[in-house]
């Protein structure tokens, strides 16, 4: 059961994570064509487009990515269905269908945030680390382009000490504490 749900988790993070980071991509005007832009759109293509093409045109022509973003959306609660019925299906203590329900949009909106949170993290840590090894790198610049929005804040706060950025070291941290308070 511990590695079906971990499959589950697995595969639902890497399609989430992916719709989120094409929304995210498309909102800063981003070029898709380059890394990680191809991997994300071979990895979502199959349900954006057709969320897309459902859109009203005002928001299908909007500067948000509302079929990325709805995408993300669908995938959570597909993932807080099978997840609820695997659950069931393998555990002895039944709840009413009401419970099961509202359980849902409670296990997608907390894959949604979980997932946003964690890709995040994941971008900082790709940024810290090509900045220290790889600094001329066209990678870095797609990265910069994508954490810069979340750091600009936290740079007001964190001064810059002995030459070395330490607001992404701060942002991280900050992440990491969101990430428990989670659960």
């Amino acid at each position: 059961m511990r590695v079906v749900m971990f499959l589950l988790d697995t595969v639902f993070f890497f399609l989430v994570a992916s719709a989120l980071l094409r929304a995210w991509m498309n909102h800063l005007r981003v070029d898709m064509l380059a890394q990680p832009g191809r991997f994300v759109i071979a990895m979502t293509d199959w349900l954006v487009r057709p969320v897309h093409r459902l859109l009203p045109l005002s928001l299908a022509q909007n500067r948000v990515d509302w079929g990325s973003l709805l995408a993300s959306a669908l995938l959570a609660l597909a993932y807080g269905g099978l997840w609820l019925m695997l659950t069931a299906a393998f555990s002895p203590v039944s709840a009413s269908s009401t419970a099961m329900l509202l359980a849902i949009p409670t296990l997608a909106i907390k894959l949604l945030l979980s997932t946003g949170l964690q890709l995040l993290l994941v971008l900082l840590l790709g940024y810290a680390v090509l900045s220290w090894i790889q600094p001329h790198s066209p990678l870095l610049e797609t990265l910069d382009r994508l954490c810069a929005p979340v750091l600009r804040p936290v740079r007001r706060f964190v001064p810059t000490i002995g030459g070395v950025d330490l607001s992404v070291l701060a942002l991280i941290v900050l992440l990491q504490v969101a990430l428990m308070m989670l659960g």
